[in-house]
């Protein structure tokens, strides 16, 4: 949590439509902190960047995935 809260400064710099994707980005995170803590102790920001790359990754796959529903939808 800590880690997170540390980054608020980044976000604030943000102009507006930048600083609420990166909020969301981190409140994604907040669904890792079990995983977080499993591997960073005390919890570090290299533990924040990987759960930002595994949402970031879920979400590539998922659009991927979908992409190719909609080429079988339009072949067929």
């Amino acid at each position: 949590m800590e880690e997170l809260g540390s980054w608020k400064g980044f976000g604030d710099a943000l102009k507006a439509e930048d600083r609420e994707l990166f909020t969301e980005m981190l409140r994604q995170c907040y669904e890792y902190i079990p995983s977080m803590h499993a591997k960073a102790s005390p919890f570090s920001a290299e533990a924040l960047l990987m759960s930002v790359l595994f949402v970031q990754h879920k979400r590539i796959v998922a659009m991927a995935a979908e992409m190719e529903e909609l080429r079988k939808k339009a072949v067929a």
